[in-house]
């Protein structure tokens, strides 16, 4: 190669890496940029000044600041959320209020009301709701972009008193159902035995003091000769860390099962198994579903991580978090989460869930619902929130019941426990 050749490709291979120091120097300060609080700040401020100058009327400055506020909530999380003065004091109050809800485990999704799981028995269940809808509107006000706390004032009030619901569903049109609002009282754990001494637990709920009630049951079931357990945690949503670990607890008698995570994944607090607390140390199956969330994907995913048995079902819903309240200047308030409710390995459930060892589908149940695909049709007298009432206006399960399908999962991990030998027994060679 000529020196005048050698010389330029030199030069095209220098200037070739000063592009990239350049480039990836820039991406980097592009990226610091968006994370700096003060960078934010001024484009804000900017904002503000444009909206002080430039807008053809005079601006309310409270509600802009107030707006400005739900935008900072909206980009969080669907449990972070900005408060009124009034909200404030109603979320103070609590059950002292006097207003009760549906019976529902919600959340958002795709911006609307999503409904985790309804609590067995409830308004809501007797009402023909399932986990998976999306409630699109209520008593004829969109639940689109506003926050999950605000949806929920919408759905609480007097007891008996009625909200009209517009529910999307995968696989039917949309429809109006009304939910009769009233205290829902969750059932007590129940407990059978199936064949080959497999003692089945259905878990209603991981309330506080839940999980004396689920130890109850384990014991009768000890009691009536119960070898194996599977622990059904389907559609049980909510509740308290704590409950959750109590009942993994039953089940595992060493080591580490959850965490609380906060601020940089940093771990606020383990949670350890006690040995005197375990009961059961035969083979075990839990089953999970995506009405799965919260404490109960702590016991499920103790059971994964621990390999303490099998995690049959499909993927959770992924909840779990704290929240605290900072108060503002005029009594607003910021609704903030500050702590992540995560696995024994530290792997948060918000927003991941717990996937199971052995997934099994349940054939009745319609793959996640798109929104987009299932609005718009605002001249259909269905899918008016406040259509007189017809043979139209209930869900389609409550105007004519299915014979009930196989419960496929649960005979998966029925399956499984079988071809496992007791504890102190040997599988024949």
């Amino acid at each position: 190669m000529s020196f005048r050749g050698k010389f330029l490709l030199v030069v095209l291979s220098a200037t070739l890496a000063l592009y990239a120091v350049v480039g990836g120097w820039m991406s980097i300060s592009a990226q610091q940029q968006q994370n700096d609080p003060g960078a934010q700040l001024r484009i804000f401020e900017s904002v503000l000044k444009h909206i002080q100058d430039d807008y053809v009327d005079e601006p309310d400055l409270n509600k802009v600041r107030a707006g400005a506020l739900r935008g900072l909530a909206y980009g969080l999380d669907p449990y972070s959320t900005y408060l009124n003065a009034d909200q404030v004091r109603d979320f103070r109050a609590g059950a002292s209020s006097g207003k009760v809800g549906i019976g529902a485990e919600l959340s958002q999704f795709a911006s609307y009301l999503y409904v985790i799981a309804p609590v067995k028995g409830g308004p809501a269940e007797q009402a023909g709701l399932q986990a998976g809808d999306i409630i699109e509107y209520i008593d004829g006000k969109a639940t689109r972009d506003i926050s999950l706390y605000d949806a929920r004032q919408l759905l609480n009030g007097a007891p008996g008193s009625e909200v009209k619901l517009r529910v999307l569903r995968a696989g039917t049109r949309p429809f109006v159902v009304g939910v009769r609002r009233s205290a829902a009282q969750v059932p007590a754990a129940e407990a059978r035995m199936e064949a080959g001494r497999v003692g089945v637990i259905k878990v209603n709920s991981l309330a506080d003091g839940e999980s004396a009630d689920v130890k109850a049951r384990l014991q009768e079931l000890q009691k009536q000769g119960a070898q194996k357990i599977v622990l059904d945690l389907r559609s049980v949503a909510g509740g308290s860390l704590t409950e959750g670990v109590r009942v993994a607890n039953l089940f595992i008698r060493d080591g580490a099962l959850a965490q609380e995570i906060g601020r940089g994944n940093k771990t606020i607090k383990s949670f350890t198994s006690d040995p005197k607390e375990t009961l059961f140390d035969g083979p075990a199956s839990v089953l999970i579903d995506r009405g799965t969330a919260a404490a109960a994907e702590v016991v499920a995913a103790a059971f994964a991580e621990r390999k303490r048995g099998d995690v049959v079902g499909v993927k959770s819903f992924g909840a779990g978090a704290e929240q605290q309240l900072f108060t503002l200047r005029g009594g607003d308030g910021f609704l903030l989460t500050t702590v992540k409710w995560a696995s024994s390995a530290g792997k948060p459930f918000l927003g991941a869930g717990v996937s199971p060892t052995v997934e099994v589908k349940a054939p009745e149940l319609a793959e996640a619902v798109d929104p987009e695909d299932l609005t718009g049709n605002d001249d259909d007298a269905i899918a008016q929130p406040n259509a007189p009432a017809d043979r139209r206006d209930v869900a389609p399960e409550a105007a004519s019941p299915k014979q009930q399908p196989e419960d496929v999962q649960l005979k998966k991990a029925l399956e499984l426990l079988r071809e496992k030998p007791a504890q102190g027994q040997q599988r024949p060679s």
